[in-house]
């Protein structure tokens, strides 16, 4: 599952310094997907993009996590202070060959 954020460019600082948060999250909570966070340089994405990446062994447990995401509290906060700076989100799927 990749989770793509393309965010203003001017609020860049702003946006990644609460994504710094997020890792952080995800760090010390056990019940968090470990996922990988990529910034494109050269690729089909603008540079003001962040995707936030992770596998799982089925369809279900991906989107059970986006349940857990939307539900978790500290979650929340955080999106919620991380929204004003985004243009646009997208959640791709992708099956493993």
């Amino acid at each position: 599952m990749r989770i793509i954020q393309q965010f203003n460019p001017e609020n860049e600082q702003e946006f990644m310094a609460l994504e710094k948060k997020f890792d952080e999250l995800e760090q010390k909570r056990s019940d968090y997907p470990k996922g990988k966070r990529m910034q494109p340089i050269s690729a089909s994405e603008a540079c003001n993009t962040l995707i936030w990446q992770c596998e799982f062994s089925d369809l279900d447990s991906a989107y059970r996590t986006l349940d857990f995401f939307s539900g978790d509290k500290e979650h929340e906060i955080l999106f919620r202070e991380q929204v004003p700076y985004m243009r646009s989100v997208r959640v791709e799927f992708y099956k493993m060959l």
